[in-house]
């Protein structure tokens, strides 16, 4: 026969399961917080495709994962950010492969000059199995790169004169971004070669401790060094693909209908990015004209081209295992 004291216990038992389960139906699974890193302003054209991204995945995850984007830079500059995004500590980011190098060798191959012949070329070669490729080689490196975003053409321009051969470089100071291929690319073509932080190139412009700079045409107005290097030529020898890439340890706790999700909403904000970057380009190089700068055609960019050589020759010596990439790089655009 049970005693009152085991009734009592075993009707509590009861209750506290019965409470239990009622909580954990009626409390809705915790949203997992992503932190994501950019570069850019809230306002560029690759800022508001992040924000679109993370959009997207709030709605359709229902709140399951819910991305905030950290704007202007403010969560570290980039090679922090990208050792940030290995480990863990950020959850995805919008990456330029030109400092990618130093992490992920293959990507140097991104930088070399003249290896796009012209950003739609950049977009189907990315978008394909050479993509993938890179793809896989950030993977190995712990980034999940699920959409490639662009950034233009990057071409010169100077304080002095229009740039229409190689010999028009000769003896120039052309600021670069610090990295030695563009270095390399400079001093090919005759120039003087001058790595320098980016926020201290209007400045040297314009007490003509450098005599040029090269970028793509949002970033030559939106930093206003059309205002004092007024000669801009359509070189075109960059064209820089940039990735959305998420953790991999971020990705891996995905379920597999979250992980669809969100390649998805990738996908669909690299498409924005690229619609919103040609409307930024063109808007920047008409209010450039407007201001008086001189922009003129390269007619014969073979002749800057063939100047590369030496660079490609030292870059696969260097990196025998990378040439069939180069090659199949090249001969997808023939």
């Amino acid at each position: 026969m049970l005693t009152n004291k085991t009734t009592n216990f075993r009707h509590c038992l009861k209750l506290t399961t019965a409470t239990g389960l009622l909580a954990m139906v009626a409390l809705p699974a915790q949203a997992e917080q992503w932190r994501g890193w950019n570069i850019h302003p809230p306002s560029y054209p690759n800022s508001v495709a992040l924000e679109s991204f993370a959009e997207e995945v709030a709605e359709k995850t229902e709140g399951r994962v819910e991305p905030k984007v950290y704007h202007n830079a403010v969560l570290g500059d980039q090679p922090d950010a990208i050792e940030q995004t290995r480990n863990g500590a950020l959850d995805f980011a919008n990456f330029n492969m030109g400092p990618m190098g130093p992490i992920v060798p293959a990507t140097n191959i991104l930088s070399l000059p003249f290896i796009f012949s012209s950003p739609d070329n950049m977009y189907r070669i990315m978008d394909g199995e050479i993509g993938e490729r890179f793809a896989d080689a950030l993977a190995e490196k712990n980034l999940i790169a699920l959409s490639w975003f662009g950034s233009g053409a990057r071409s010169l321009y100077n304080t002095d004169h229009p740039v229409t051969s190689p010999e028009d470089v000769d003896g120039l100071k052309v600021r670069v971004m610090n990295n030695d291929l563009y270095v390399q690319m400079i001093d090919e073509l005759g120039g003087n070669a001058t790595p320098m932080a980016y926020s201290e190139v209007y400045q040297s412009l314009k007490t003509g401790v450098i005599d040029g700079a090269e970028n793509n045409y949002p970033s030559y107005e939106s930093s206003g060094h059309y205002e004092v290097a007024q000669y801009y030529s359509l070189t075109e020898h960059l064209i820089l693909p940039e990735c959305l890439c998420v953790a991999k340890s971020t990705w891996t706790e995905l379920s597999e209908e979250d992980q669809g999700i969100v390649r998805e909403a990738a996908e669909n904000a690299a498409q924005e990015q690229r619609k919103l970057w040609e409307e930024q380009a063109q808007s920047s190089r008409e209010l450039a004209l407007e201001s008086g700068v001189e922009i003129n055609e390269v007619d014969d960019k073979a002749a800057f081209q063939d100047k590369m050589q030496p660079i490609y020759d030292a870059f696969i010596q260097e990196n025998p295992d990378l040439e069939s990439l180069v090659s199949d790089i090249q001969n997808a655009q023939k």
